[in-house]
Order: C-alpha cells, then structure tokens, then sequence
C-alpha cells in the first residue's frame, strides 16, 4: 500500500517514514499539490509552531488539496502539529485559522495543574490513554490494538480542544485533568502524541492506520 507523507518543511520526516515502511508501505514524501490530489492514505507531521505550520501548507499550495481529499473521504492522519493543525483554529503567537477539518481550537496548556500546583509546560513524556468521546475501547479506529492504559510518548505545549466531544477518540491525564490525545471524525485522524516515536504500542496504530487504509482501497 502507498501512503503519502506530506513535507511542508516542519516535519520529523526520516521516523515518520521509517515506522510506515516497517510494515512494507510504498511511503512517498512530496510537498507537491498535484501528488497530494492523487495520493491513496495521507499523512500530515509537524513539530513546532501552528502558525509556522499552517504558512509552510500555505506557501505550498497545500491547505486546499488537503481539504479536497478529506471531503473525498480520503484518509489523512495527523501527527502531533499536524492533528493540531487539523482543527478550526489555534491561539499560538496570536489567532491562526486551521484546516478546518474538526471543528473546534487548539490553547495552551495550562500552567497550574489542577491541585493548583505549577506544572511543567510543555507536557513532555510517556503517558496513558484513555477511550474517549463516549467510547469504552479503540475498536473500529486505528488505535484498535491499543490497551486502555498503554503509554505513548508527547511533547507539546498546545492542546486540542474539540468542539463535538464524539471526535475525541483518546485522553491522557496531566495534572490531573484529561487532555485530548487523539481524534477521529470520519476519515479524519490525529494523534498529539508521536506513535512514531512511541515503541511497539505507537507502531501497532501505524499498523492500525495501514489497515484501515487498505480496508478503504
């Protein structure tokens, strides 16, 4: 199966790539619209800032291809910046407009936690997840092998505050309040957290994700 990696200049490309061909995908890197038009599953990485994420789509003519797909009932999976990016808007370094393909704001993460002690910002480490959006388990999306509780690595300083609470597929717990660490809405899907970077258990929803792609095909 192929899958297309998009590279708008802020993307750990080299792991991302690496965990897709472990399990014998084609993986095409490309930050070209005419490619992304034409690609069977997508994937959207990112580290660093929204509004540098969301020039750098720009810049490439890729917001509306992106867009496009998504309608078609393409699968796109977001990565950390790249599920950020996935949603209305974000108020890193100001106000920034997202994709719009989740409805709902990305804020930052408080710096108290909730017994109103300080907490470390940004949330760095290996943390549980937790069904969420009504859900009592992972089947269904690519987080199916996933054990209520398993842990996967994160290191962000923004959150995503979804506006539908159905499109919160996982939580984790910092400070002692849940935070939404992955999505689903549709064909749509995001991570906060790196499955890339988060041994056998980040691997197994790369493998969810390639699985759910080539039910699609």
């Amino acid at each position: 199966m192929k899958v297309t990696v998009i590279d708008y200049g802020l993307s750990n490309l080299l792991s991302v790539t690496h965990a897709f061909e472990h399990f014998g995908a084609e993986v095409e890197v490309t930050g070209d619209p005419a490619a992304v038009l034409k690609a069977d599953a997508l994937v959207l990485p990112g580290v660093g800032a929204f509004r540098d994420g969301m020039q750098g789509l720009e810049k490439l003519d890729l917001v509306g291809p992106l867009r496009e797909k998504a309608a078609q009932g393409t699968p796109i999976l977001g990565i950390c910046l790249g599920m950020q990016m996935l949603f209305d808007e974000s108020e890193e370094f100001g106000y920034w407009t997202g994709l719009g393909l989740i409805h709902g704001r990305v804020v930052r993460i408080p710096s108290a936690a909730m017994d109103g002690s300080r907490q470390r910002v940004p949330h760095i480490g290996w943390e549980p997840l937790y069904p969420a959006g009504g859900r009592i388990n992972f089947h269904g999306t690519p987080l199916e092998a996933v054990t209520p509780g398993q842990e996967c690595y994160f290191i962000h300083s923004y959150e995503a505050l979804p506006a539908a609470d159905a499109d919160r597929l996982a939580d984790t717990v910092y400070g002692g309040r849940r935070i939404c660490a992955a999505v689903a809405h549709g064909n749509v899907y995001g991570t906060q957290f790196h499955p890339e970077k988060s041994g056998p258990v980040g691997l197994s929803i790369i493998e969810g994700y390639l699985e759910m792609c080539q039910r699609q095909l």
